[in-house]
């Protein structure tokens, strides 16, 4: 194969890579006054964050219309990283409707560990 096609694969790789692990979008109180939320705290090449990811969004989407997901990276906000104090990725930070922060974790979670925590806090109901 030629260069130019490795190259090519090489780019469309890193772009599906890249769509892949993009945020979902922005969700403020104003956007969904009535869910809480939690908020991922991540760098976007962190391989634990990339496989916590893929779990949020599965059980955010189970239970979309009583919770609401949004990450943040590092790269784009490290403004609310210093609002929230967070130094170490993946960490949770889970808001109640009004955005006040009830509860963190910080590290990976498992599926049943998430819905435990959001159980707990009355976010979601089965």
């Amino acid at each position: 194969m030629k260069t130019s096609h490795w190259l090519a694969c090489l780019v469309g790789l890193a772009l599906g890579a890249l769509l892949l692990t993009a945020p979902l979008a922005a969700v403020s109180a104003a956007d969904a006054p009535d869910k809480p939320a939690i908020l991922e705290f991540a760098r976007r090449l962190c391989p634990v964050c990339l496989k916590n990811a893929a779990m949020l969004k599965k059980v955010q989407a189970e239970y979309s219309d009583q919770i609401s997901l949004r990450f943040v990276y590092i790269d784009n906000e490290e403004h609310l990283f210093q609002k929230y104090g967070v130094t170490i990725v993946p960490t949770q930070v889970f808001l109640d409707a009004s955005e006040k922060e009830v509860f963190r974790h910080t590290g990976p979670l498992t599926e049943a560990e998430l819905i435990g925590i959001l159980q707990g806090l009355k976010f979601i109901r089965d």
